[in-house]
């Protein structure tokens, strides 16, 4: 209780009011900008904590042996889970800071997004239930779906990510006024090809940490492959949203001390293979971390003010100041952030540091 009061009192001396925007603000930053940033933090943990395990499932059927199968699965089989949750506190506070954004989008990405609720109901299942049985019709039904849900949650992410990057069109009550097939776009299916090739060549350097012998060798042969696959799409997802989507690069052209942010995304991209040449796996996947946080960091400027785009033309796009909640709700949940983050972090990195190293099968295991 002390602390909770220390913490409310900090917050309320370093609170004043922008002029211009009229929000009130943390240390000079007006409060929808900061719970922007917040949102981004969570869902960039998201991306690089359950990115791994999405890749290292896309892998999973090029393992033909049961015992590399499981090897596999039980190298993400102590994390998914707890993954999954900064997934949930990501929806969370999108829609407590940003309900016109919640609602917008989700309507207007209802069949994607569905989607992906029904891939991670067969993915949690699928690796619960593998083992429950030893018939090999059994595991083999449930390495199916695990692995085929798993490269579907990675490509729906890219997709619903590659339609918010693109806009779609919007009416003066933010709803989305587009075709339900809108979002199969040629822009957002390539974005969904990258971001599954960027989880699978993530997941591989996890694998390749986790892993030994025989199975670490295919792993670092898949790993090469991820690797090719990623850069060649990076390329041409960056020249086309050059080319054909000129308002992306807008942030960086605003302020050119920005243009560090992508250069750095590319010297950590570039630092990926040159750690594994090395056999740095563990900074192999710290450098692949930092591209997976680069990256949505790059897309984030580029996208402030700006959430959502309206593409009809009509000036009705969904911005941090007009699809933000009230400051009075800002400034509670701002507490909770300050106390629930730590504790949430902490309690990832436990997790991590208890179950570090090879992994060995046991009774226990999946």
């Amino acid at each position: 209780m002390k602390y909770l009061i220390l913490l409310s009192f900090l917050l309320l001396t370093a609170c004043g009011t922008d002029p211009v925007s009229g929000h009130s603000t943390v240390a000079g930053i007006d409060y929808p900008t900061l719970w922007f940033m917040v949102v981004g933090a969570v869902f960039t943990g998201y991306g690089i904590l359950d990115g791994f395990d999405l890749g290292a499932g896309a892998w999973h059927l090029f393992f033909r042996k049961e015992k590399s199968r499981r090897i596999a699965l039980n190298a993400v089989g102590p994390v998914w889970d707890g993954n999954e949750v900064w997934l949930v506190i990501g929806g969370g506070t999108l829609f407590a800071g940003f309900p016109v954004v919640y609602g917008s989008l989700f309507s207007a990405m209802y069949i994607p997004l569905m989607l992906f609720l029904f891939m991670l109901i067969f993915r949690a299942i699928s690796i619960e239930f593998r083992s429950k049985e030893p018939m090999k019709w059994w595991r083999q039904m449930w390495d199916v779906s695990y692995s085929f849900s798993s490269t579907m949650l990675a490509f729906l992410l890219g997709v619903v990510l590659g339609n918010v990057l693109l806009g779609m069109p919007l009416d003066d009550n933010y709803e989305f006024t587009g075709s339900w097939l809108s979002f199969l776009n040629p822009f957002a299916i390539l974005v969904g090809f990258t971001t599954l090739a960027l989880f699978m060549m993530h997941g591989a350097i996890y694998l390749s940490m986790k892993t030994e012998d025989k199975l670490f060798t295919k792993v670092n042969h898949l790993l090469q492959r991820s690797i090719i696959a990623f850069i060649i799409l990076f390329i041409i997802t960056t020249l086309y949203t050059l080319l054909y989507i000129p308002h992306m690069s807008d942030g960086v052209k605003d302020n050119v001390a920005l243009f560090g942010v992508p250069v750095l995304a590319i010297l950590a991209i570039a630092n990926i293979p040159r750690q594994i040449s090395k056999r740095n796996y563990l900074k192999a996947f710290v450098f692949s971390s930092i591209t997976v946080g680069l990256l949505l960091i790059t897309v984030a400027i580029e996208l402030y003010p700006t959430i959502i785009l309206d593409t009809s033309g009509a000036g009705n796009s969904i911005t941090v100041y007009n699809g933000v909640a009230s400051d009075k709700s800002i400034s509670i949940m701002l507490i909770f952030v300050a106390i629930g983050g730590p504790l949430a972090v902490g309690y990832t990195a436990f997790v991590y540091k208890t179950f570090w190293g090879k992994v060995q099968l046991d009774e226990h295991s999946y």
